[in-house]
């Protein structure tokens, strides 16, 4: 049912953008084409927080595009997650695909810098899993402040088949007539992850407090939300 509707929103959109597109089968300046057939007018290769993938681009005119790409592949960060005051090493399995529309308020300016500036909006199929990893290392691990006699804390946090609306900010000038870079921030609200947290070592009093720390970040609205960010190189015939 989700990939139901993320392929009808995906038809809205597409539909949306085609009604201001023009009458006749010609792609001229990277600009219009027939509306009963969506030529792609770009491509692009992009990396960030969500992976590492691509996207075909079309322009409707010069305020108005449409981006659909995929984002996926592992990526790990060295201490780069912290929850009440436990550091975990991540390991991110990304899987996400998306479908945005980008709004040009300057896309007509003669300059080039103004018209690369954009507003992001559409919707993702989010399935991603954070593995996350703690250890002692020296001294103990603190959760929430309180010492612990855990010697490890394992686990998984999961953004499981969850379709997503997302609202971002980019930067896409182009360099020559045919390529392009581009930057974007932004983030999709998920809802909250399902976490699955484990441990070596510890007492019965510590895996109350794990289970304190598990619903903190299952129930935290600050876990809501799936930050992006990422840059990239398009192409543009």
């Amino acid at each position: 049912m989700k990939s139901l509707g993320l392929l009808t929103v995906a038809a809205v959109l597409a539909a949306s953008a085609g009604s201001v597109m023009a009458d006749t089968s010609v792609v001229h300046d990277g600009y219009a084409f027939d509306q009963n057939q969506l030529i792609p007018t770009g491509a692009r290769l992009e990396v960030g927080t969500t992976g590492y993938g691509g996207a075909l681009l079309w322009t409707a005119n010069p305020y108005v595009g449409l981006a659909l790409g995929y984002n996926g592949g592992d990526i790990s960060w060295s201490d780069d997650l912290s929850v009440d005051g436990v550091k975990y090493d991540m390991d991110m399995d990304n899987k996400l695909g998306y479908l945005n529309a980008e709004i040009r308020p300057w896309g007509a300016s003669a300059n080039p810098w103004a018209q690369g500036l954009y507003v992001a909006a559409g919707v993702g199929y989010v399935d991603t899993e954070y593995g996350l990893k703690s250890t002692a290392k020296s001294g103990e691990i603190k959760i929430d402040g309180k010492e612990t006699s855990f010697d490890r804390l394992n686990g998984t946090v999961s953004y499981d088949n969850d379709i997503a609306p997302y609202l971002g900010f980019g930067f896409a000038p182009k360099l020559n007539k045919n390529w392009g870079v581009f930057g974007e921030v932004g983030a999709y609200y998920t809802g909250n992850p399902t976490a699955k947290l484990t441990a070596v070592g510890g007492t019965a009093a510590d895996r109350e407090l794990l289970e304190d720390h598990q619903r903190n970040i299952e129930q935290d609205d600050k876990y809501e939300w799936l930050p992006v960010g990422k840059v990239g190189v398009s192409y543009h015939w």
